[in-house]
């Protein structure tokens, strides 16, 4: 495998669709009365969950397409580190999502009695885009560190062995 120089960098349609939710809510969040209310509701939750996929879930997946072409990031211990860090946050981020769709339900009851099907249908994308990263993005993310750490080999330290490799005997 050859070492490819990447920086952190997260997939550009992810953070896309993050960004076009987000400015999607803080339109409907600007509403007054109950629909305003029920938007601002989901954007409150919403808004740090999506600082967390951030700093913790997006940067690894944004060296798949690297490591899918058989190459090893520079920075792969950073990225290898990140993704560790994700593995005990995961089941606080799924009671945030349980918690982001349960108001997106009051959002969506509320958008259907004042016949806004539009704000319906932005809080059936939100609980898609949740099952997306549930299903997909976070179990690609912690894979990515998991990989990393299994082909990562720590450096060579004089005055040690050099750990085998596999043309080695001792594998």
């Amino acid at each position: 495998m050859t070492v490819a120089a990447l920086s952190l960098n997260t997939p550009s349609s992810v953070r896309a669709e993050h960004a076009e939710l987000q400015s999607e809510l803080a339109v409907a969040a600007n509403f007054r009365g109950r629909l305003g209310e029920a938007a601002r509701a989901v954007a409150t939750t919403l808004g740090p969950h999506f600082i967390k996929e951030e700093k913790y879930v997006l940067p690894p997946l944004g060296i798949l397409p690297v490591l899918a072409a058989g190459k090893i990031p520079h920075n792969a211990e950073e990225i290898r580190a990140i993704a560790e860090r994700l593995e005990p946050e995961l089941e606080q981020m799924t009671r945030e999502h349980r918690a982001i769709v349960a108001s997106l339900k009051r959002f969506a009851e509320i958008a259907e009695e004042e016949g806004r099907t539009d704000l319906v249908q932005l809080a059936i994308k939100v609980k898609f885009h949740a099952a997306n990263e549930e299903e997909v993005l976070y179990p690609a993310a912690v894979l990515v560190g998991k990989y990393l750490k299994h082909v990562i080999r720590p450096a060579y330290t004089p005055g040690t062995k050099p750990l085998p490799t596999p043309q080695d005997p001792e594998c």
